[in-house]
């Protein structure tokens, strides 16, 4: 691992039993919910992580901070090994480690006021002593996110839902995080508050020299902030490069059917550009497909497929990778034939 590299893991497993039916009570199979992921956040980028809703997107981010214990591979921060960690270091890596989550209001206590939501981290890190200076602090950090320190004294529901994200924003930079993890951070949101919520991040990584990890569902969103994009299927992450190039070359037919869904601005465009309708439904990830784990909703598969795992490989642009067989023939059916890769479309 480079120094330039602030998150990294190796190998990382979250599985979870499923419990087993029957009168004899037989143990049942796993839910395989990050399943081999190999990931590096570099210091002061921010990097994407989409997929659809189940793909263990949200567990993986946990996981990088141990919130989820590891049931395999290593997680480690800024050289250190978390998965190690004693209640004292873990507490420490957590300090250097926010995260802003999903739902705004069911994320701060509605019994307290912003002020005691804020300064919170402020007490348990001892980052401030004395009510005077942690109140001052709070003054900071909340026009840092662009709230009027007056309303400190006010509490969560007398806010927005854009108003309210702030806060939470404001309360995982208190304890002067390197790392914030921003998990479905705008999903709740208005379409308008979304985009003012982006800029604002993008602000405050730049001012503070923040690394993000953008935890998304939306491909639209995930490439209007970031530097890298990462994509998950069923667990594993099976594309990975610079935003501009995921974006407009994907070379993974998965993330060619996340980037056709999302709508062109232009009419003429969206009405001339062609989507991708992926057939079938997600496989569980208690029942993982043998080979290729997106090959069962797949328009291109051909015999490596069925039988051999891909792994992430160079594709495409410099810094992209693709987990694919298919590799520089993306967007082209394929099948094979004694004379090798040749165009023909999938019967599957």
């Amino acid at each position: 691992m480079t120094d330039d590299v602030l998150v990294s893991a190796r190998g990382l497993e979250v599985h979870f039993p499923v419990g087993g039916g029957g009168l004899r009570g037989r143990a049942g199979g796993l839910l395989r919910a990050v399943d081999g992921v190999d990931l590096d956040i570099l210091r002061g980028e921010t990097l994407g992580l989409v997929g659809e809703s189940g793909c263990g997107k949200s567990t993986l981010g946990n996981a990088l901070l141990r919130l989820v214990p590891p049931t395999g591979g290593t997680v480690t921060f800024d050289g250190t090994d978390v998965t190690s960690l004693d209640r004292r270091g873990l507490k420490e890596m957590r300090r250097r480690a926010g995260m802003v989550f999903q739902d705004p209001f069911a994320s701060l206590d509605p019994r307290r006021t912003v002020a005691q939501t804020v300064s919170e981290p402020l007490e348990v890190h001892g980052l401030r002593s004395g009510k005077r200076e942690r109140a001052g602090r709070v003054g900071e950090l909340l026009e840092l996110v662009g709230l009027d320190p007056a309303v400190a004294g006010r509490y969560p529901h007398e806010f927005s839902g854009g108003q309210r994200q702030r806060v939470g924003l404001a309360r995982a930079l208190a304890g002067e995080p390197d790392l914030l993890v921003c998990d479905e951070a705008i999903a709740s949101l208005d379409v308008s508050v979304q985009a003012q919520v982006l800029n604002l991040l993008r602000r405050l990584q730049r001012q503070l020299g923040l690394t993000l990890l953008f935890i998304s569902h939306d491909l639209s969103a995930v490439r209007h902030i970031s530097d890298r994009i990462a994509v998950m299927y069923l667990g594993r992450v099976v594309e990975i490069g610079p935003a501009a190039a995921v974006g407009s070359d994907p070379q993974m037919p998965y993330t060619q059917a996340l980037l056709s869904a999302v709508p062109v601005p232009h009419p003429a465009q969206e009405r001339a550009r062609r989507r991708i309708v992926l057939t079938g439904d997600v496989p569980s990830p208690s029942a993982v497909p043998s080979g290729c784990r997106f090959r069962t909703r797949c328009p291109y598969v051909f015999e490596p497929c069925d039988d051999v795992d891909p792994a992430l490989q160079p594709a495409g642009a410099p810094g992209q990778l693709a987990a694919c067989h298919l590799h520089g023939v993306v967007g082209t059916p394929v099948t094979k034939t004694p004379e090798g890769v040749t165009a023909e479309p999938s019967s599957r």
